[in-house]
């Protein structure tokens, strides 16, 4: 709790240095935020505690970041550092690392990949890139041959199936859904 209270402490002065360093006064940055100047002079003296709704206006008026008035920590290293994943034959390499919500992959398809024709479908929404190669989308009663550069969006409940029909390898930039996710990337194979 000692490290809440000094990040709250360190808002007030942090607020002070923004407004003086804009040559603001405490009535301009009033009359910008709809908060009052004793309310201002407050915050900026530490006699009063900044709430959320204390904040964002005065982020807005200051054109700066939330995390800016409070002095958030810095992030941390944003590099995702892969680990391929790999499923019959195909590698898929996590591009993002945050649970839950869409992930995006890059996949691997090696040439001529599985050509089962055995369509699936499942919950969920994919949207795929082709970054290099072929790639073969049988979706429904289609059945397409992607090259680099196109783009192929659809609803997973619609039975398909991706495959590489050569001759190179191919390479796919994917988002899943979490359903799409366990069945392409963390389904097991079944147990004979």
């Amino acid at each position: 709790m000692a490290n809440n209270e000094a990040v709250l402490a360190a808002v007030g002065p942090r607020l002070r240095a923004l407004r003086k360093n804009r040559g603001t006064t405490l009535s301009e940055l009033a009359d910008t935020t709809g908060i009052s100047v004793s309310t201002l002079s407050r915050l900026e003296s530490g006699q009063r505690r900044p709430t959320l709704e204390l904040l964002l206006p005065l982020a807005r008026a200051h054109q700066v970041p939330l995390d800016e008035l409070v002095g958030a920590p810095a992030v941390g290293d944003p590099r995702v550092h892969p680990r391929p994943i790999v499923r019959h034959g195909t590698t898929f390499l996590p591009l993002t690392r945050r649970p839950g919500g869409l992930q995006a992959f890059k996949q691997i398809l090696p040439p001529h990949s599985p050509t089962e024709t055995q369509l699936q479908s499942h919950e969920g929404y994919e949207w795929l890139y082709v970054l290099s190669g072929r790639l073969r989308l049988q979706l429904g009663e289609h059945d397409l041959i992607l090259e680099p550069g196109e783009v192929a969006e659809f609803d997973t409940r619609t039975p398909h199936h991706i495959s590489n029909p050569g001759p190179e390898t191919a390479e796919v930039l994917n988002l899943f859904g979490p359903q799409g996710e366990r069945l392409h990337v963390r389904a097991r194979p079944a147990t004979g």
